[in-house]
């Protein structure tokens, strides 16, 4: 089924590259065409087995894509998280790595994936884990920064969650955040998609009810052009993570004990629904983390400037 994920992941790309075509007011900026050569080179020296690039494919791919990316949103509204403001940008990478690490932890019980070809020694280990972990977020928010660049959602009919709503919302979350590490194990490892979905419940009301960026007080103001480029992000990204692994030399794998007959590249079918909720958290969690180590205040609650301008801040 390789063939089906290769057309899929080129098809959602050929979406990006004809509505940027259509949408863009500049020329792309210089570090976005070093982003488009460094992936192409790095592509090419990993089809001819250079090992550094092969071993470091995937974080490499990423480091280019998010230049890349970064560049296109830089053309269309001419703002973007990186050129306006690097700082925050940064703040988004290094805190990328400790809540990846929360699902790494998960896993450690869950056994839903493994690593193989990791480079050593131990050092070398670390660089591959850090510099890939350290992209996640700051993929997931380019990539729906783009998304939302394009103009695709309107304002809606707002949608307000009362507090008890949302106090079942942090219970549901709370609830299934902890399942899967209160079930037997032999259970828990069929149990990672509450895992995908709990933070959202758990993390969101609370950052509203902080005063703090959330799709709670989204939807209460009829607004979508964030919760929608998140799911669209994740549906992309998912995608690429999972073709850039396909041929890299250091990978993980899959494990989990269902649907391991139908994977395309290393994940079963079914499974890159996961990415699209995945987006959401990786959004609520940076909210709260960033708020937690006074990097994002309440002042911001009423900015509506745009997603891509105040990716922290609105």
């Amino acid at each position: 089924m390789v063939p089906l994920g290769i057309a899929i992941t080129l098809l959602s790309l050929t979406v990006q590259v004809v509505e940027f075509f259509r949408h863009r007011r500049s020329s792309l900026a210089t570090y976005g065409w070093v982003g488009l050569v460094g992936l192409a080179v790095a592509e090419l020296l990993r089809l001819c087995g250079f090992e550094p690039v092969a071993v470091y494919f995937t974080p490499i791919a990423w480091t280019c894509y998010i230049l890349l990316v970064d560049a296109a949103v830089l053309a269309v509204r001419g703002s973007s998280r990186l050129h306006d403001e690097p700082a925050h940008f940064a703040c988004v990478a290094v805190l990328s790595i400790p809540l990846w690490l929360i699902f790494e932890g998960y896993n450690l019980r869950l056994q839903n994936w493994t690593y193989v070809g990791v480079p050593q020694p131990w050092p070398l280990a670390l660089l591959g884990y850090g510099w890939s972990f350290a992209t996640i977020t700051p993929g997931i928010f380019e990539t729906a920064d783009l998304i939302e660049a394009f103009g695709w959602f309107r304002r809606a009919v707002p949608v307000a969650f009362s507090p008890r709503a949302q106090r079942v919302m942090i219970a549901v979350g709370a609830i299934s955040l902890l399942i899967p590490l209160t079930a037997p194990q032999h259970i828990s490892r069929y149990l990672f998609a509450f895992v995908w979905i709990g933070f959202v419940f758990l993390l969101d009301p609370v950052n509203y009810q902080l005063g703090l960026p959330s799709l709670v007080g989204d939807f209460a103001e009829g607004r979508r052009s964030r919760f929608y480029p998140l799911m669209i992000s994740g549906f992309v990204c998912g995608w690429l993570w999972e073709f850039w692994n396909y041929w890299a030399a250091a990978k993980w794998h899959y494990i989990f004990p269902i649907l391991q007959g139908c994977k395309v590249f290393e994940m079963p079918l079914p499974g890159y629904l996961g990415f699209l909720p995945f987006a959401l958290e990786c959004f609520v969690m940076y909210v709260t983390a960033a708020w937690f180590i006074g990097r994002l205040t309440r002042k911001y609650e009423n900015i509506s400037a745009g997603f891509s301008r105040y990716p922290m801040n609105q």
